[in-house]
C-alpha cells in the first residue's frame, strides 16, 4: 500500500484551473468604477433592503430549508408550479449539484469554447470529462453540440444568452438543440441575463422544461435584481430532477436574509423594468460610440458588451485595460474565455459609461 506525508485530493482535482473574479481595485485612483462583474448599477430594489434588514431580527433561528416564501413568489411572477422550483446559494450551487449528481467518472460534459468557466469547473470536480466545443462567430453552435454527442455524453451546458459574448440561441435552435439529444441527456439552459433580452425569437426555456423530461434552466438574482452580495439562483425543472437534487441538497442552504430579500425583489417587478430600461438605453449608445472608434463590439443582448481592440503594439486589450484601470474604469479581461485581445464591459450608470466612452476616446487617439 502506498503512503504519503499529507492528505491528497482525489485525481483530477489539481487539474482544475480554479475560477478567478474580476478584479476590483484600481490601486491610487480615488474614484474606482467598477464594470467588471456585470453588477447592477441601480442596486437593489428597496423593498428587498428592507426584507433583508428585517430579517436581523431573527438571526438565532435556522432558515426556511425550503425557501417557501422565495420559490411561491418566483411562482406567482411567472406562472409555474413551486414543486418544480429548487433555489440555491446562487445558480453556481445549483450548477454544481446537477454535475453532481448526474455525472461520473467516464461520464461527459459538453460546454461551448466561450462558455461560463464554472461548467467546466464542476464537470471535472465530479469526474466526468468536459467536452469543449466550437461557437461560430461568438454563438452557440447547435451543429457542433450535436456532432459532439456521444454514448458518454450525460449534460449539456449552454448559456443562453452567453457570457462574455452577450449573444443569445434564437428559440427555434434551441428546440432543435432539444430535439435532437437523447433523451437521458440533460440540457441546462443557463439564462442569468434573460431579463435584459429584448428579442423576439429569444425564450428562456420555461416552456421546454415544462414540456420535456431532460430540459432545466437555471436563474439567478445577481444581475437584474442587484442581490449578487446575498446569493441567489433558483431552478425550474422537472420533477424527478428537483427530487433528485433535493436529496443532496444541504438542508439550510439558503440565508434567512437571503430568501426575504430575493421574495421582496421578484415581488417589485416595476423596479426591475427600471434597471432593464436604463440597460436598453446605454447599450445601444455605449455599443454605438465604442464602434465610432474603430472598436469591434460583439452585439450584445445583455447588461454587458465584449470589446476586441486591435492587433497593434500598444492598443490591446492589456494595453487598454492598464490604461483604462489608472483611470478608475475596471473592466473584466477574458482571456480565460478565449479572448486574449477582448475586454467585457458592464453597462454601468451615465457617468461611469460616459466615461469610459471618453477613456478609450482618448486611448485610440493616442
Amino acid at each position: 500500500m502506498t503512503t504519503t506525508n499529507a492528505p491528497a485530493p482525489r485525481p483530477g482535482i489539481l487539474d482544475i484551473a480554479a475560477y478567478v473574479p474580476g478584479k476590483e481595485h484600481a490601486p491610487g485612483v480615488a474614484k474606482v468604477f467598477k464594470l467588471s462583474s456585470n453588477e447592477t448599477p441601480l442596486g437593489a430594489s428597496p423593498k428587498a433592503i428592507e426584507a433583508f434588514q428585517k430579517a436581523a431580527a431573527s438571526l438565532e433561528r435556522y432558515p426556511d430549508g425550503q425557501a417557501t416564501e422565495l420559490r411561491e413568489a418566483i411562482a406567482a411572477t411567472y406562472g409555474l408550479n413551486t414543486a418544480n422550483l429548487i433555489c440555491g446559494n446562487g445558480s453556481d450551487e445549483l450548477l454544481g449539484l446537477l454535475c453532481h449528481v448526474y455525472l461520473g467518472t467516464g461520464d461527459e460534459g459538453i460546454i461551448t469554447e466561450h462558455g461560463f468557466l464554472v461548467y467546466k469547473i464542476q464537470i471535472m470536480a465530479a469526474g466526468a470529462t468536459p467536452v469543449v466545443v466550437k461557437e461560430k462567430d461568438c454563438r452557440v453552435d447547435v451543429d457542433a453540440i450535436l456532432a459532439a454527442v456521444t454514448e458518454k455524453t450525460r449534460i449539456v451546458f449552454i448559456a443562453n444568452p452567453a457570457n462574455p459574448t452577450g449573444t443569445y440561441l434564437p428559440v427555434d435552435e434551441v428546440r432543435r438543440l432539444q430535439a435532437g439529444l437523447p433523451k437521458h441527456v440533460i440540457l441546462v439552459l443557463d439564462a442569468a441575463y434573460a431579463e435584459y433580452v429584448r428579442r423576439n425569437d429569444y425564450e428562456t426555456g420555461i416552456e421546454l422544461v415544462s414540456s420535456n423530461q431532460n430540459v432545466v434552466m437555471t436563474r439567478t438574482f445577481s444581475k437584474i435584481y442587484g442581490l449578487a452580495a446575498l446569493r441567489i439562483g433558483w431552478m425550474y425543472a422537472p420533477l424527478a430532477i428537483v427530487d433528485a437534487l433535493n436529496r443532496v441538497r444541504g438542508p439550510f442552504n439558503m440565508n434567512s436574509a437571503a430568501i426575504a430579500a430575493g421574495a421582496a425583489a421578484m415581488r417589485d417587478q416595476a423596479f426591475a423594468a427600471t434597471a432593464v430600461e436604463h440597460n436598453s438605453e446605454w447599450l445601444g449608445r455605449v455599443t454605438g460610440a465604442l464602434s465610432s472608434l474603430g472598436l469591434k463590439v460583439t452585439p450584445s443582448v445583455t447588461n454587458f458588451v465584449l470589446i476586441h481592440f486591435p492587433d497593434i503594439d500598444g492598443k490591446r486589450a492589456p494595453d487598454a485595460d492598464e490604461f483604462l484601470t489608472s483611470r478608475g474604469y475596471i473592466l473584466r479581461a477574458v482571456r480565460g474565455y478565449g479572448f486574449p485581445n477582448a475586454l467585457r464591459m458592464t453597462i454601468g450608470s451615465e457617468q461611469a459609461n460616459e466615461g469610459v466612452i471618453a477613456a478609450l476616446t482618448e486611448f485610440m487617439d493616442r
